[in-house]
């Protein structure tokens, strides 16, 4: 087990030395190996995005323990779950009057999961909440996403608006978890239960980004060409590689502060 910490140790050394266009490129080059081992694990891609949702539960789970057993918001983001909660609103309202399905009940439970969180957050653990660190303003995300849900949005039959509010809230989702990271990088010390939150989101988004892919990929485009036309089919899938890169960093301390024994995660500066 030393011997492991040793390496490890020494590899996190090795790449720390790296210019940022290395990092930068070994990243890359380690998110599509991901990519091409689960092409050919996973054989029905459509699981990837179930084992998504089933590894955003588990976070949503882990953050509800938190709030319960610890009695302490302490380290969360409340911006962070009130963007959760509107781009949630908006896509059950899409679903509702544009393609309801299974998913719109999963989206339900965890829109109702979410504003009990908000409730917990603002009045029964509101003295444990770090308002000082969470000072993202949220418009600097909420009025871009919605400018660019006006310009760009699915070409499908469906009313104008209903359109702009689906672009919107897939933008949205994107960028939701930026306050949350802002919050870690203002503290510099993430306690374990909001770490393991955090990483589950990664994990989930990554899943979601590869079920994507793949499916883009399997399809030869055509996925893509069924989307629409225009510039929206790709921001899709720039979206959910954009969700993916944003927590990238954010994972990659965390691995290595599970490898390390550390039950505590210390941020350097500039991780976010």
């Amino acid at each position: 087990m030393r011997g492991q910490r040793m390496s490890i140790h020494s590899m996190t050394t090795w790449l720390k030395r790296q210019p940022p266009k290395v990092k930068g490129f070994l990243a890359v080059i380690s998110g599509m190996a991901a990519l091409v081992l689960l092409r050919f694990i996973v054989h029905d891609h459509d699981n990837l995005f179930v084992a998504a949702e089933a590894v955003h539960s588990l976070g949503i789970s882990v953050l509800i323990y938190k709030l319960i057993k610890e009695r302490t918001c302490a380290g969360l983001s409340l911006k962070t779950q009130e963007l959760t909660a509107i781009f949630l609103a908006v896509r059950l309202y899409c679903s509702f009057v544009m393609e309801y399905d299974i998913h719109t009940l999963l989206d339900f439970a965890t829109f109702v999961t979410t504003m009990w969180v908000i409730y917990m957050i603002r009045f029964k653990l509101k003295a444990s909440y770090m308002e000082e660190k969470d000072n993202f303003a949220i418009y600097y995300v909420v009025i871009p996403c919605a400018v660019l849900a006006l310009l760009i949005h699915p070409s499908t039959s469906h009313h104008l608006l209903n359109r702009i509010f689906w672009a919107f809230c897939v933008y949205l989702e994107a960028v939701s978890i930026l306050p949350q990271l802002r919050v870690m990088q203002n503290t510099k010390i993430v306690e374990p239960f909001t770490a393991h939150y955090v990483f589950a989101l990664g994990v989930a988004r990554f899943l979601s980004c590869a079920h994507w892919v793949l499916q883009v990929l399997d399809t030869r485009g055509h996925l893509l060409v069924a989307l629409g036309y225009g510039l929206w089919p790709p921001m899709v899938l720039i979206s959910e590689i954009v969700q993916t890169f944003i927590l990238a960093d954010f994972c990659y301390y965390y691995v290595k502060s599970v490898f390390g024994g550390q039950l505590v995660l210390r941020l350097p500066s500039g991780v976010v």
